[in-house]
């Protein structure tokens, strides 16, 4: 699992009829201290992750994985949002502050 934050989404309304109805969202890496790194991806939404939401994404064949992209022409899912997280007892992100 990776972590980042959404940034956007992508509309496209001519693509694979595996991917139809798919929401895609633009996520902004994160690293270990929450600070955003200078790569993006765009990923799958199997879970409702709107604009600012800190989310877990999987890339590669884990992102086939999930219930609604099982077999799917994806290389990247979002299948969580996230409330909060910390590294070494430090908390460096909350949802709700």
């Amino acid at each position: 699992m990776l972590i980042g934050e959404v940034v956007g989404s992508v509309v496209s309304t001519r693509k694979d009829e595996q991917l139809e109805s798919f929401k895609l969202l633009v996520v902004q890496v994160r690293d270990h201290a929450n600070k955003p790194k200078e790569q993006y991806v765009v990923a799958v939404d199997a879970v409702g992750a709107g604009p600012g939401d800190v989310v877990l994404y999987a890339s590669g064949s884990s992102a086939r994985q999930t219930t609604i992209t099982k077999d799917k022409p994806c290389d990247a899912v979002v299948m969580a949002i996230v409330d909060s997280w910390d590294v070494d007892g430090e908390n460096v992100y909350e949802k709700w502050s």
